[in-house]
């Protein structure tokens, strides 16, 4: 096997039809982490998630958990349990039968299911609630049951596939905390399908950025968001800015000059030493950029860049803005670490200065087909699209 890991992809591919769902994708899972397929819909990560279970078969490729060839075992023998987004709890039944239906399935001692099912209502926290019906408890409760219903059977990995996307966002919020929870109390490995960026970045251990059924990027959580590989993944993990320029000249120190119409030089550090002439997309978070109404004082590789504030929303921890430079509309979201009323906020059609540092910046190729019409995602609607600004 070419990949390390727990549960082993090993050049995977499954086609519906003239369809890749999930085309040669090669990725080993560490024990006992906690690992994301993250990215949009139809991008193949549920169906690669089925094929660990067992519910599909791969076209190509295998399938490897500790070292042993599952490929080909039906579900039951694979020591995989997945906890899906319905729950799908039997509602004719109360939540302690419901967590103990497995291990009566499989002929456990009546002892050692009772001991066995008190232990995952204390460890999910429902040790009140066992006597309920499913009809009885809030969504996040249905959910911890359907954790609890899977982790009894003693898997060697929990599967699952957006398990809280059915959840208003605090009870997802919540339910982040216990989930890390438990996965610390158990210690098994979790596989973790969603697509939501938050989630993952919030839970996971890594991360695989998944695109038309491949995987674009495998990282930590601040490796994906402050270092992307390609324009896909700055663009689908939070938000940012896209400038579109070319490499004018080198500056020594790892550091290069661009070029992007509209705007004064900007420096960007090139530890990939892209050569002079190329042409290149300028990712830079909004985050990282600073306005102010004065011109900042110089300093080595930061940029500085006059502009003009078309569009301000405070939302109370931040506001965010949007200014133009030239053609270009860019986000800017500045932090609010102090905010005095007394003082003249910048409002919609001042003169601004913006600047971030050259280091702050990361250069990508150019995008094409469907990944420029993601990125090309209007910049009011970024959050909520986990889109990037378009040049």
């Amino acid at each position: 096997m070419a990949t390390d890991g727990f549960l082993i992809f090993e050049n995977v591919t499954k086609r519906f039809g003239a369809h890749a769902a999930v085309d040669g994708v090669s990725v080993g899972v560490q024990k006992g982490e906690v690992f994301s397929l993250l990215g949009p819909s139809g991008c193949g990560k549920t169906t690669l998630l089925r094929i660990a279970a067992g519910l599909e078969t791969p076209d190509e490729g295998r399938v490897w958990l500790d070292g042993e060839d599952i490929t080909d075992l039906p579900p039951e023998r694979r020591r995989v349990n997945t906890v899906f987004q319905n729950y799908a709890l039997f509602p004719h039944l109360t939540v302690a039968e419901n967590i103990a239906f497995g291990p009566r399935a499989a002929g456990w001692p009546r002892a050692r299911i009772r001991e066995e099912v008190d232990r995952m209502l204390a460890l999910v926290q429902l040790t009140d609630q066992a006597g309920k019906k499913p009809r009885m408890l809030s969504g996040g409760q249905k959910q911890r049951v359907a954790i609890a219903r899977a982790l009894i059977n003693q898997p060697r990995v929990l599967l699952l596939d957006e398990p809280l996307a059915a959840l208003d966002l605090k009870l997802r919020q919540r339910m982040l905390v216990e989930l890390d929870l438990i996965h610390d109390e158990v210690g098994i490995t979790f596989v973790y399908v969603t697509h939501d960026q938050g989630e993952a970045m919030g839970l996971s251990d890594r991360i695989a950025v998944m695109n038309r059924g491949r995987i674009e990027q495998i990282g930590r959580p601040a490796e994906i968001y402050e270092a992307p590989r390609t324009g896909f993944v700055a663009a689908f993990i939070g938000d940012t800015n896209f400038l579109e320029g070319r490499v004018e000249e080198h500056l020594g120190d790892n550091y290069c000059r661009l070029g992007v119409e509209g705007f004064p030089d900007i420096e960007c550090f090139n530890d990939t030493g892209r050569p002079p002439g190329e042409p290149v997309c300028l990712s830079v978070r909004p985050e990282k950029i600073r306005i102010s109404r004065e011109r900042p004082e110089p300093a080595p590789h930061v940029n500085v860049v006059p502009a003009r504030v078309a569009d301000a929303i405070y939302l109370g921890t931040h506001t965010r803005f949007w200014v133009r430079v030239g053609r270009h509309r860019v986000a800017v979201w500045q932090p609010h670490a102090r905010f005095l009323l007394d003082e003249r906020p910048i409002r919609w059609g001042d003169e601004v200065w913006i600047s971030w540092h050259g280091d702050d910046g990361f250069m990508l190729e150019r995008f094409s087909g469907a990944d420029a019409a993601l990125v090309a995602t209007p910049p009011e609607r970024i959050g909520a699209a986990n889109g990037g600004v378009a040049p």
